[in-house]
């Protein structure tokens, strides 16, 4: 594991790792102007099958005999479940609600940490990370919130996932580089989706220049580029550290609805806002080992 003592590494590892929650951010406003509606598990088959093969075209690199059953769980936990559930809570939620159900990952990193490694957190890390869920209810959730209890489900389920997923991609420590760990994790986790979106999904209709330039942009920046950051990160940084940074995503959602479609952003919003900014950073400096701070 590759935690580095010098602040400037430091710095540029959480910036790296960071860049990938913020491009995963642009997903909601990219999905609901960009792509055919009702469609989530052919969303998220053709957001990551496409871009596993083409790091394994790059990389032509297979894992040991013995690490193919821990790459399919990774795979299944970080790509095809998570993915699946992440689409159908997004057609089920309001944006808002979804997102504050994902903030709940910092915790969970946390309680496994706590019970597999033995490494009890402290109260400030703790605070810290409930600050990050009170500022994403202060931002995003609103009174006329649907609580869908399958789009509930999907998200909590979704969230479990993902926090077991980078868990146990950072404490198994497969043997690969990672482009290709990165990339057999797409390509199995796409395999894993490709029946759920034929039997649950419609056939895609004709094709705009539109939904065509969306789609490319899922795979190739959403899913390639951003899950190399952060499976490079997840090898670099602390566990509670890496899941904090998550909180961009939905960060970056809500600037983007701020920009693009003229979304706003005051009062109550806006104190939720600076209370996420400071959740992530508090976890960062909280989550450093001791030598880093000195």
């Amino acid at each position: 594991m590759k935690n580095s003592s010098d602040g400037t590494v430091a710095l540029k590892d959480i910036l790296l790792t960071a860049l990938a929650p913020v491009i995963w951010g642009s997903t909601y406003i990219v999905t609901t102007q960009l792509l055919p509606p009702d469609r989530p598990f052919t969303a998220a088959l053709i957001r990551v099958l496409p871009a596993g093969m083409l790091l394994l075209l790059m990389t032509r690199r297979l894992p040991q005999f013995a690490a193919w059953p821990r790459l399919l769980i990774l795979a299944a936990l970080n790509i095809g479940f998570f993915q699946a559930l992440l689409f159908v809570a997004a057609y089920r939620l309001p944006g808002g609600l979804a997102a504050v159900v994902g903030a709940l990952q910092p915790l969970l990193m946390m309680v496994l940490v706590w019970l597999f490694d033995h490494h009890k957190p402290g109260i400030s890390v703790i605070a810290a990370a409930i600050t990050g869920v009170a500022g994403m209810a202060a931002l995003l959730l609103g009174p006329g919130s649907v609580w869908d209890p399958l789009g509930i489900t999907a998200a909590l389920t979704g969230t479990a996932c993902m926090a077991v997923g980078t868990y146990l991609a950072r404490r198994w420590n497969i043997v690969l580089p990672v482009l290709a760990f990165t990339g057999w994790q797409l390509l199995l986790g796409g395999l894993i989706l490709l029946p759920l979106a034929c039997l649950f999904d419609p056939p895609l209709p004709l094709l705009t220049p539109v939904n065509i330039g969306g789609y490319a942009y899922l795979s190739l920046i959403g899913a390639l580029l951003a899950y190399v950051l952060w499976f490079r990160g997840v090898a670099r940084l602390p566990a509670v550290a890496i899941s904090s940074l998550g909180l961009f995503s939905p960060l970056t959602a809500v600037l983007l609805g701020w920009v693009l479609l003229g979304q706003t952003i005051r009062g109550l919003s806006f104190a939720g806002l600076l209370m996420v900014l400071f959740s992530i950073l508090a976890v960062q400096w909280l989550s450093k080992p001791a030598t880093a701070k000195t």
